[in-house]
């Protein structure tokens, strides 16, 4: 590949029981880009995003991110390699406003001394100016920044996925894997996130989304890859991926017919 390539997979298998969900998947994800994994209900879409990230190891296989192995790292040392996810379901604090969600979320990633928490000093208030600085920045990059003292739970549904970007940003990655972020939005609200993953992608994090919604994909994303019963079936740009007759078959097709 020309451009540097920022996650390359290789062999990468996942069973379960008798169930081959990742069949020797192989990936390359340049940097900079926004790269889309599609495919039909169960294909092995998400739990390749699990592999990646340390939320589910792979049996098998090789998988680095700026060239360092990562295969059964735990999920917040992938985290301190410049990876962040978001996943399906919303994993927001009702409980909390919308700027503490997205503090919590720095805050997990910015280990911070026993001693320094104790006795307040000057590196400890500098710590949580920090926090609240790059929290603001992350609301402020996908648009929430006026709901910042809202609580979480006064968000509407689209606003609340948004969040989850957002507390994903807090960790300042290179990397951002999206769990179908356009679940459950209309299209006027699936059109703002695609403008919110433009803006990412112009700052130079690498977007790897998984997603259902089809005409998100292709306006988004320059590569696409397809999944099919756990196998890598088809991989290009989205005009060559819509030619294909192998997905035509596998995923668009497929999904007519149950239609």
């Amino acid at each position: 590949m020309t451009a540097e390539t920022i996650i390359t997979a290789r062999g990468v298998t996942r069973r379960f029981g008798g169930l081959v969900a990742l069949d020797g998947i192989d990936l390359d994800v340049p940097k900079g880009v926004v790269q889309a994994i599609i495919g039909p209900n169960g294909s092995g879409k998400t739990t390749l995003l699990n592999a990646l990230s340390g939320a589910s190891h792979a049996d098998a296989g090789s998988i680095r991110i700026g060239g360092r192995e990562i295969f059964r790292l735990k999920p917040h040392r992938i985290a301190r390699l410049g990876l962040a996810r978001t996943f399906q379901n919303i994993r927001i604090f009702d409980n909390l406003s919308v700027l503490e969600n997205v503090k919590v979320a720095a805050a997990c990633n910015r280990p911070t001394p026993f001693l320094d928490i104790l006795t307040s000093n000057a590196r400890q208030k500098q710590s949580e100016a920090d926090i609240d600085r790059g929290a603001r920045e992350a609301l402020e990059t996908i648009g929430l920044a006026q709901r910042a003292d809202d609580r979480a739970t006064q968000l509407p549904y689209a606003q609340r996925r948004l969040l989850e970007i957002a507390r994903a940003l807090a960790s300042k990655p290179n990397v951002l894997l999206l769990d179908e972020p356009a679940a459950g939005m209309n299209m006027t609200e699936s059109m703002t996130l695609l403008d919110t993953i433009a803006k990412l992608k112009s700052r130079g994090i690498t977007v790897l989304l998984v997603e259902h919604n089809v005409r998100l994909v292709m306006g988004i994303s320059d590569r696409v890859t397809v999944l099919d019963f756990g196998k890598k079936i088809a991989e290009g740009t989205p005009s060559d991926i819509q030619r294909n007759p192998l997905v035509i078959e596998a995923y668009l097709g497929r999904r007519h017919r149950h239609a």
